[in-house]
């Protein structure tokens, strides 16, 4: 068997030991005789999962018990209007765009009431994080969005902008479990759990239980309000429910490696091995603020489009795979998830140097 380095922005990476206990299980689940993916979500093998998943993720992020935790579908796109469908009393919401996804997001919410972009990297292509230290909130504002890491652009905020006491909502899709997190600083944190943690299909909201309520804007369906899935324990509907094992197994995995401190460390050390030769090459260049760098997505580029295609299609015959950038930004973009273990990095660097050699 044959593994590539898998530096995919997502679906991603995930542990190899993950993989395998889950091949090992994929034909009888501890001894009920057939898959997880077979099994009812009503029955009690399948409870105890969905239960086990959400105390360790408590227990890994510390969430306190005023919060809710609910694994739901429809990816992080779809709590773009979740999110003001069910918080958006005042009809007025303040966003600050860093990035594609926060854009998408400030749209979608504009269907539901005004929105105000209280802040924006877009001047200089999403290349840094603005200053959120001092930021215009509005006063009747509902609450304030923002998306932490930016898996397109590479950037990720060091410090989260001073709401004025308005509640922070925020999309952590690309950079869930990789550090230490305060959860009591935000009202609302979301991601889909397809970058960092487990298969596509799942999106986890963590959530102030205060702020789950019956008072939704009139109109929104059912299945997008956060009570009804609060109230059923994410047992609503049919729940993605092989996404949810796998989450479950990672959330294990994580505890085992140290937790997220351990996982800091680790995703700065590797992250490091990356920047620092990006920052001494002839050949490639990061195009980002260094500041604002994230751990987890590192664009870069040579500034000639025809070597980076070299650069991708050969990268990509020596076990390199899905290194080519996303089209707003060009060039390259290396996601070094949690589960990208440094030995990727290091032989992707090698690789990046032997190339720079034979093309300069």
């Amino acid at each position: 068997m044959s593994r590539v380095y898998n530096f995919s922005a997502g679906p991603a990476v995930l542990p190899e030991e993950v993989l395998r206990e889950a091949a090992e299980e994929m034909l009888d689940y501890k001894g009920t005789g057939m898959s997880v993916m077979e099994m009812s979500h009503r029955s009690k093998a399948f409870q105890e999962i969905i239960d086990t998943a959400e105390a360790d993720l408590r227990d890994l992020m510390g969430i306190p018990d005023d919060y809710a935790v609910l694994f739901l579908q429809g990816g992080a796109s779809q709590q773009f209007a979740m999110i003001p469908m069910n918080l958006m009393k005042n009809r007025v919401a303040d966003y600050i765009v860093t990035g594609q996804w926060a854009k998408k997001a400030s749209e979608e919410a504009k269907k539901y009431g005004k929105v105000n972009i209280i802040a924006s990297s877009a001047d200089r292509t999403f290349s840094y994080i603005p200053d959120v230290s001092s930021l215009p909130v509005s006063e009747d504002a509902d609450y304030v969005y923002i998306c932490e890491n930016n898996t397109i652009y590479g950037t990720k905020y060091k410090e989260l902008p001073d709401t004025k006491g308005k509640l922070l909502v925020a999309d952590v899709s690309s950079c869930f479990l990789s550090e230490p997190v305060d959860v009591t600083k935000y009202g609302v944190i979301y991601g889909g759990v397809q970058k960092n943690i487990g298969p596509a299909g799942t999106v986890i909201v963590i959530m102030r239980k205060d702020l789950i309520t019956d008072d939704v804007l009139p109109g929104t369906p059912t299945m997008l309000k956060y009570k009804t899935h609060a109230d059923a324990g994410s047992l609503y509907n049919t729940p993605p429910a092989y996404g949810i094992y796998i989450c479950g197994k990672v959330f294990k995995w994580l505890k085992k490696q140290g937790g997220l401190e351990a996982m800091k460390v680790h995703n700065e050390k590797k992250a490091k091995v990356l920047y620092d030769y990006l920052d001494t090459s002839r050949m490639f260049r990061g195009t980002v603020v260094p500041k604002d760098r994230s751990l987890m997505n590192v664009p870069f580029v040579t500034g000639n489009e025809e070597l980076d295609a070299k650069f991708v299609k050969e990268a990509k015959a020596a076990g390199f795979e899905n290194l080519k950038g996303h089209r707003t930004v060009g060039g390259m973009r290396a996601s070094i998830y949690n589960a990208m273990p440094i030995e990727g990095v290091e032989a992707l660097v090698a690789f990046m140097k032997k190339f720079e050699e034979e093309n300069l």
